[in-house]
Order: structure tokens, then sequence, then C-alpha cells
């Protein structure tokens, strides 16, 4: 394979993969919550409770960015604040019912969105893309 080959096949790879991580990303629950905001709400959601300073290390932001992104999420009633159990002097950023909600019916969109997709594929280029998530997992976790 000539290095040009090897330019556009990541080229095409690279725009495939955005247009595609756009498209679920538009399937949410709450159209005006961020992205951010997401991410930080299925972060607790899924790892639960963390410290502001865990939350922003984890999304590798600053803390006082951590923190207006959890400001809001708490004034929406999303997420609260909790005293540490070991530790009364930290606060833990926990996540309500109603933030487990939108991070429920949010996956389920996203899932129902890409099934329909899948859904009209042929057997072959499902287990297409199956294989190429395989390879693309792996080298993504190297």
């Amino acid at each position: 394979m000539t290095h040009e080959n090897l330019s556009v096949q990541t080229s095409d790879i690279r725009a495939a993969t955005l247009r595609l991580a756009r498209r679920i990303r538009q399937q949410r629950s709450i159209s005006t919550m961020s992205d951010g905001q997401f991410a930080v709400l299925a972060n607790v959601h899924l790892h639960g409770p963390h410290t502001l300073t865990a939350l922003a290390e984890r999304d590798g932001v600053t803390a006082p960015s951590m923190n207006r992104t959890v400001n809001c999420l708490e004034e929406l009633g999303y997420v609260t604040r909790v005293a540490d159990t070991e530790d009364r002097r930290k606060v833990r950023i926990a996540i309500t019912e109603a933030g487990s909600a939108v991070v429920e019916d949010t996956v389920a969109r996203r899932d129902n969105w890409l099934a329909q997709i899948l859904a009209e594929l042929s057997d072959d280029e499902r287990r297409t893309l199956h294989d190429a998530a395989a390879i693309v997992l792996r080298e993504v976790r190297r």
C-alpha cells in the first residue's frame, strides 16, 4: 500500500468515525445539555460519586471549569453534593434519580438510533462493522 493510499484511508476512517460520533451524540433526551455535561453525568452514573478534582482529572479539564459544569447540573437537579463518608471535609458529586433517568434515556435513544441503522445493513456488513469496532477498541486501549 502506498503512502498516498494510506493517507486517503486514514482521512476516510477519521471522517466516518467523527460523523458517526456526532450523530450518536445528537441522540439525547435533553437537547440543551452539552456533551461535556452529559459526559460528567454519565461518569457519575457509571462510576459512582466523585470529588470535583477527580471529575476534572477524568475529563481533562480544570477544577474551576468542572465546578461550573457541576453547578449547572446541580441547578437542574441532576447531581447533588454529598459529604464523603470517609473524610467529612471532602464533598463528592453524586447523581440524582433525575440524572440517572437522563443517562438511561439518552443511552437507550442512542442504542435505538444505531440499531435502526444496523437493521438496514446486510449480515456481512454488520459483521464487518463488528470486526472493525473490535479492532478500533483494541487499538485505542493500547
